[in-house]
């Protein structure tokens, strides 16, 4: 038994058809084959006529593909207080996301083919989206032994990560690299020398200064990119740059990618839209790491993206109990909650504000994160998983932290206006989101 699904009228915009035009898609469901490769998108033409189909009218809207992150932080198993694969990916469904891969600094950490397979069976039992999870390189995040990346592969992880607790010792780094080679994996590397930033809570700079905070200088991830782009370039590995920040990083990596080294970069949100200047007032939403930097910063990030130097936008969605941020500056936690404000966000300050690229912003959301990991997905062909994301670019709407189906609340963005929402979300073919 089937049933069908017709999005009528609405802007098509596919990066990976180089397709922005206005166009039907039909969708079938096939209830017979379960429900998580069932949805398949079977027509993307103009004027489809399908008399059998529940037909939702997307006028004045765009239609792309299901979006993808790469870098979330869902907190299960051990800080379920935090969030759960459940709201996270209830929350990820909301901001658009079909696809979502979680890192491995949970506790327990996940650094066994156990703990993927528990992502996996609880990702199916409660989740909304596609929950794929990325692995630990080292036996409980300490950088002392190495995972059993080839199995933990195996069972799903889909990457391998130490994202929250970076390594610093480049002989281990040189491990984990050979070992991903051997395992054909992508090593997604948080790039920071923590010998300089010990003790710090943002940006190094007169803000820093001016608050009496101690900062954290730009050298600390320009130091430890150039150095992962040396461990990949000696070992032939692959590696993704997670949450670049600095426009010297870019540099790094432009001139990485130019001499052939196998190196993709990330950049969120909140770093191509924020400056060190949000944490004014001591505002502890605005505390991440990478910290915020400069206004100069964000207009590399911006152009460095636009040109594909960095590849893709991870939310880095770090979600934390309120109590946890009511406290000082020094005391508070890093991390902000983004996928709910991702897309709002992003059309608001790119699109409206700057003229950026619909079809580079679409796909730096869904095609690239999809061709990183090497996951189907971040395509509107015809035969392709239906994973879409419906997108009103004008819709207002003020942001508004105690309606988040994230636990998080964490946002340094509660009270801004922003232009453009996700009024549907389709997994598998069927309805997860459907703005009221």
């Amino acid at each position: 038994m089937s049933r069908r699904l017709l999005l009528k009228n609405g802007t098509v915009v596919d990066p990976s058809q180089n397709l922005m035009a206005k166009r039907d898609v039909l969708i079938e469901w096939n209830t017979g084959h379960g429900t998580r490769d069932a949805g398949r998108i079977v027509a993307v033409a103009e004027n489809i006529v399908a008399d059998d189909a529940e037909v939702i009218d997307c006028t004045g809207k765009l239609v792309v593909p299901g979006l993808v992150d790469v870098h979330v932080h869902l907190r299960e198993p051990g800080e379920e207080h935090k969030e759960t694969i459940s709201t996270g990916s209830a929350a990820a469904v909301a901001g658009g996301f079909t696809t979502i891969c979680c890192m491995p600094n949970t506790k327990p950490p996940i650094d066994s083919v156990a703990a993927v397979e528990f992502v996996l069976r609880r990702a199916d039992e409660t989740g909304l989206c596609r929950v794929l999870p990325i692995g630990a390189v080292s036996i409980g995040l300490k950088h002392e032994q190495l995972t059993e990346m080839a199995s933990m592969k195996e069972a799903g992880a889909i990457a391998f990560s130490d994202d929250g607790e970076p390594i610093q010792d480049s002989g281990f780094l040189r491990k984990v690299l050979a070992y991903a080679k051997v395992c054909d994996a992508v090593v997604i590397l948080h790039c920071e020398d923590k010998s300089l930033t010990a003790g710090g809570v943002m940006n190094e700079g007169l803000t820093s200064l001016r608050l009496g905070l101690r900062g954290m200088p730009r050298a600390a991830e320009a130091t430890a990119v150039q150095r992962a782009i040396e461990l990949a370039r000696l070992t032939g590995s692959k590696i993704h740059i997670a949450h670049v920040s600095t426009k010297e990083a870019i540099e790094l990596i432009r001139q990485a990618k130019e001499q052939g080294v196998k190196v993709t970069a990330e950049v969120s949100p909140h770093h191509l839209t924020l400056t060190e200047e949000a944490a004014n007032g001591y505002n502890t939403n605005a505390k991440m790491n990478p910290p915020l930097r400069t206004e100069e910063d964000v207009a590399a990030l911006r152009e460095a993206l636009s040109e594909g130097v960095i590849d893709c936008i991870a939310t880095d969605h770090a979600p934390h109990a309120i109590e946890e941020k009511e406290t000082t500056f020094d005391d508070a936690p890093f991390g902000i909650v983004g996928l709910e404000t991702a897309v709002g966000v992003l059309w608001t300050e790119l699109v409206h504000k700057s003229d950026f690229p619909v079809m580079r912003l679409v796909e730096a959301m869904s095609t690239k994160p999809c061709q990183i990991l090497g996951i189907d997905g971040g395509t509107l062909r015809e035969g392709s998983r239906a994973d879409i994301a419906v997108i009103d670019p004008h819709a207002q709407w003020t942001v508004q932290p105690e309606k988040f189906r994230s636990k998080g609340k964490n946002t340094p963005y509660s009270g801004w206006t922003l232009k453009g929402k996700v009024v549907m979300t389709i997994f598998n073919g069927q309805i997860v989101f459907r703005e009221a």
